[in-house]
């Protein structure tokens, strides 16, 4: 199944790259985004979202290792853990309001790193015809260093008019 998509490019958003006014005492903030192609007769929601699950791309830990091709991590979760039923359909409204809740918790961003955000992940989420986000997998599921991540928030999103599935990461550390 994993042929059914093809990896095309990735952005990350690293909020370390911009200039706050104040210096920030949180830690290390990003936005990670994976675009694959899939072929306009491809399936349902369930087979997209299997295809992304069975996909080099998806064994990312999101620790600064990368992508591993026999990686048994994705972000803070055992890879064999996630599955397409634990991804919940979610709205736009709903999704871009998690995301905005994250990204302002600590205040006012510089113009640079908002117009950025608007552009990578609230558009995309605009544009969007399914979104799917990660729900908690529960303690059971957290790798033996999974715990690195304060925050962790995952969507997928579902774009047939241009034909990409958007795996989007959003956490810091």
């Amino acid at each position: 199944m994993e042929n059914l998509l093809t990896y095309e490019a990735s952005t990350f958003v690293n909020f370390r790259n911009y200039k706050f006014r104040a210096p920030r005492s949180h830690g290390y903030r990003w936005v990670d985004l994976k675009h694959l192609r899939f072929p306009a007769e491809s399936g349902q929601a369930q087979e997209l979202l299997s295809a992304l699950i069975g996909h080099e791309q998806f064994r990312d830990d999101y620790a600064g290792g990368g992508v591993l091709s026999e990686g048994s991590r994705h972000g803070p979760y055992w890879l064999r853990l996630v599955t397409p039923d634990v991804y919940e359909a979610i709205s736009r409204e709903r999704s871009a309001y998690v995301l905005s809740g994250w990204v302002n918790q600590f205040g006012d961003l510089p113009a640079e790193l908002e117009a950025d955000l608007q552009q990578e992940v609230f558009d995309r989420l605009a544009a969007a015809d399914h979104i799917y986000c990660l729900s908690g997998l529960g303690d059971e599921a957290i790798h033996d260093w999974g715990r690195v991540h304060e925050h962790f928030h995952e969507f997928v999103l579902i774009d047939r008019s241009a034909g990409r599935v958007t795996l989007l990461v959003a956490a810091d550390d």
